[in-house]
């Protein structure tokens, strides 16, 4: 039986997460993730702390058409047609913290990343990165199923200008961090033999405290799925252990994207270049969607499952019960990717958290 391929779309952060399970697979147990389309990422909001912003400006999340960041500001189209904006340095109310020590703009370790940043209307700026993601961006070009362009100098300037002011910004917030003695262990640019040393004997308790009681926790949901013990659990808060650990096992310390990282991922350089290691940066539209800033996320998707690359993807879609908090599930269907089109910008533990699902109900079966 062929092992099922699945491709992800996420933020930095959980595509390093993903990375890293990958990488150590023979400590966390690996993953099916074959495809990684990273997003550009300032920051991201709380579900809870945005719904209470909107409410305190008479908004209702049920209320709401559309989330989108244009132009330096953060929009808000309603059903009615109405639009509230604010500037993006207003919604700090609503921002992550532990967003706040993330240096990585455009996705440095994907295969493909996507941001609007940079291109024209209608357009994604689109960072190929890897072979694998060359070829895919080549038989999407030759099926004549997106429209690509050269990014203008102006257009490269910007998203270049942006991506350093997340470096300094952040590089600043690290190092008052760590005045204060709350270490930012995934910036220390640690050898493959150093990670190995300083993680070969932590367990969820090191993660706690070396991540999640000092603010660097992203609620990726890597370490609830790589937990052999299944005791770690992430329900809207901070992930927990209900149990004790397995003997002798490191995975949730060896997945997490803010414990160390190793120069073999990300070079101890990797600050002084704003777009990462790349192969072409490029303007692209698809022809076979019309959605948000060209449509190319949900294309690329589309085209994975139509060709057979991918065997499921992981998507992005609505709580059933409240209007636009994220909800991460995996589909093999064309259909779900154009229902799950568009940006959602509160946290959800992407991926992982629908494979641990996934991963749950197949016991059942048992």
């Amino acid at each position: 039986m062929n092992q099922i391929k699945t491709a992800m779309v996420g933020t930095p952060c959980q595509i390093l997460a993903a990375t890293k399970i990958n990488k150590y697979s023979e400590i966390t147990g690996g993953s099916p993730i074959d495809i990684k389309v990273g997003l550009f990422c300032m920051e991201n909001f709380s579900y809870t702390y945005l719904e209470k912003f909107l409410n305190q400006n008479n908004i209702e999340m049920y209320e709401i058409k559309e989330f989108r960041i244009d132009k330096g500001k953060f929009l808000v189209n309603l059903i009615n047609g109405n639009e509230f904006s604010i500037p993006i340095a207003e919604t700090n109310v609503f921002t992550r913290k532990n967003c706040q020590i993330c240096t990585d703009y455009t996705s440095d370790l994907s295969d493909i990343s996507v941001g609007s940043v940079g291109s024209p209307d209608g357009y994604s700026t689109v960072i190929v990165r890897t072979e694998k993601g060359q070829k895919i961006i080549n038989e999407l070009k030759e099926n004549k199923l997106i429209k690509c362009e050269e990014l203008s100098e102006k257009g490269l300037k910007l998203l270049k200008s942006i991506a350093n002011k997340k470096i300094r910004t952040n590089q600043k917030n690290i190092e008052s961090r760590e005045r204060v003695a709350r270490q930012v262990l995934s910036q220390r640019h640690v050898s493959e033999k150093t990670l190995h040393n300083q993680s070969k004997n932590c367990q969820f308790s090191n993660l706690e405290a070396d991540v999640i009681s000092v603010g660097g926790c992203v609620l990726c949901g890597a370490c609830e799925y790589v937990c052999k013990s299944n005791i770690i659990q992430i329900n809207d808060r901070k992930p927990q252990a209900y149990g004790e650990c397995e003997e002798d096992c490191h995975g949730c310390y060896y997945a997490c994207p803010r414990t160390y990282v190793s120069t073999d991922l990300l070079p101890e350089d990797i600050d002084s270049k704003p777009f990462g290691e790349y192969l072409d940066i490029l303007a692209v539209k698809s022809n076979s969607i019309n959605g948000q800033d060209g449509g190319v996320v949900s294309g690329i998707l589309m085209y994975l499952l139509d060709k057979e690359i991918v065997d499921e993807v992981f998507l992005v879609g609505q709580d059933e019960n409240n209007p636009w908090k994220p909800k991460s599930f995996v589909s093999n269907k064309v259909w779900d990717v154009i229902a799950a089109a568009g940006t959602k910008y509160s946290t959800v533990p992407i991926g992982f958290k629908a494979l641990t699902e996934k991963t749950e109900k197949s016991k059942e079966k048992l």
